[in-house]
């Protein structure tokens, strides 16, 4: 039996690190291919005009905090023609009232067509100071009932969703939309998400790139990098990307309401729509592409705190659970492509059953070594494997930033992620993978789980520096 499970769990490991593996190979070659068009892109040019209107969504729930700084950072915006629709989502908070002290909320009677069914809409309100912001006010239903009250309220044919507590880039919106200016067929597109914490936004604008002094959002800085470079941009590649990540993301709005909407009754509501999207346009032969674009940017605010970020990491495994468990048609399906045979499985092996095999491999080699019932070349490849490897491709995410983006100047702000890099593998890691095992365990026993608020420091907002 040991040999067995000593045998299974080396096998399990080394097909992990070799997914990985390829899906770094392939977004460098889509990062090569990026980076050889945009010499010409970041030429002046003028707006052509041409591209489609947007309807900004931002949900909001108890964010009065951070949703000043959110709203004037869609309204700088360099796009030609958008709207902007906060969902006040009954907060408790005082996030109605600031959006109506801050931007002149007044109320307005326009037609309401319910093409999503939603909690009841309390009331709406237009702003003085800018034309293309509206509010709805509306009792609490959750995240994904306040984005379809946000669609039905639309006026334009794509729309993307922004979290409340999220600062964007001037031109995040001409890059996301560019996918859908160069294919007829696309329905949906996302950006990359980054760690607010340690920057320092003004106004709505981001007026420094900084890193944050606490441990755990640092560990998040080097995830973030790892899953959108080489997680998303690999599987983009070959239009096998599952997670559009809900804090930033833009959508054919008539796909999505054919597709039925955001789905209310689910945690992960922003991968369920991505997966429901692959399987309902693949059971009828429809021609369609969804991508990652890799260089818009969406700023948000990540935990600081182990119980916050506890939470947050079982929600996304029960969301991830859900989202799959929900879909399992799509896998293997006659015409489930690379989403159904490739993308699914791997999802499924390596991401929602990963906690049971990486937490219960890292138990079972620890005991059987001191045990002595394997030897210590064994143990040592295991660990090669699951913290030599897992450092080698934080590294290369690292990189792959570095040489692309460079987003991060300073030569002490590289040194200290560098760092990071090592440590993540040294504790932290392990700690997210009992928290997946914690998320899918609540979601077999189907328990249901409180998630708690989300604690917002907002000092990246503050006007000062946070090292």
């Amino acid at each position: 039996m040991t040999t067995f499970l000593t045998d299974f769990f080396l096998v399990y490991f080394i097909a992990l690190n070799g997914v990985y593996l390829l899906l770094n190979a392939l977004s460098t070659l889509s990062l090569w291919r990026i980076n050889q068009l945009r010499e010409i892109k970041d030429l002046p040019h003028a707006q052509t005009m041409l591209e489609p209107p947007i309807s900004v969504l931002v949900p909001a729930y108890n964010e009065e905090a951070t949703i000043a700084a959110t709203v004037r950072s869609v309204l700088q915006l360099t796009y030609p023609e958008f709207e902007i629709i906060v969902i006040n989502d009954g907060s408790r908070d005082d996030t109605l009232g600031v959006l109506q002290r801050e931007f002149g909320l007044l109320p307005f009677p326009e037609a309401y067509r319910v093409q999503l069914p939603t909690e009841t809409v309390r009331g709406i309100y237009r702003s003085t100071l800018h034309p293309q912001l509206r509010v709805i006010d509306k009792h609490n239903g959750g995240k994904a009932d306040s984005l379809n009250a946000g669609i039905n309220a639309s006026r334009y044919p794509l729309f993307c969703g922004v979290d409340a507590d999220s600062i964007l880039q001037r031109n995040s919106l001409q890059q996301v939309v560019q996918p859908f200016l160069r294919d007829a067929d696309m329905i949906a597109t996302g950006g990359t998400v980054r760690a607010a914490n340690g920057c320092e936004v003004r106004d709505g604008h981001l007026v420094r790139v900084g890193l944050p002094s606490n441990p755990l959002a640092l560990f998040q800085v080097i995830e973030y990098l790892r899953a959108f470079l080489f997680g998303r941009l690999g599987w983009s590649a070959v239009n096998g990307v599952l997670i559009i990540s809900g804090a930033f993301g833009l959508f054919k709005k008539e796909a999505v309401i054919e597709a039925g909407g955001y789905r209310r009754n689910t945690i992960g509501e922003d991968m369920e729509l991505i997966v429901r999207l692959h399987r309902h346009m693949r059971e009828r032969g429809r021609r369609y592409r969804i991508e990652y674009v890799p260089d818009p940017v969406c700023w948000t605010e990540v935990p600081e705190d182990l119980r916050t970020l506890r939470n947050q990491r079982v929600r996304w495994q029960r969301g991830l659970s859900e989202s799959l468990g929900s879909h399992w048609p799509l896998m293997f399906s006659r015409r489930g492509g690379w989403p159904g045979w490739v993308a699914y499985p791997y999802m499924l092996l390596f991401e929602w059953l990963g906690p049971v095999f990486e937490f219960g491999g890292y138990v079972f080699f620890l005991y059987a070594f001191l045990a002595g019932l394997i030897s210590w070349q064994a143990f040592a490849v295991f660990m090669f494997l699951a913290i030599g490897m897992g450092v080698l491709l934080s590294a290369s995410s690292l990189m792959l930033e570095e040489i692309s983006f460079h987003l991060y100047p300073r030569k002490r702000h590289l040194a200290t992620l560098a760092l990071f890099v090592l440590l993540e593998n040294l504790g932290y890691r392990q700690l997210n993978a009992w928290w997946r095992l914690v998320g899918l365990i609540q979601w077999v026993r189907q328990k249901e789980h409180q998630w708690g608020a989300m604690k917002r420091k907002g000092s990246w907002q503050s006007g000062r520096p946070k090292e």
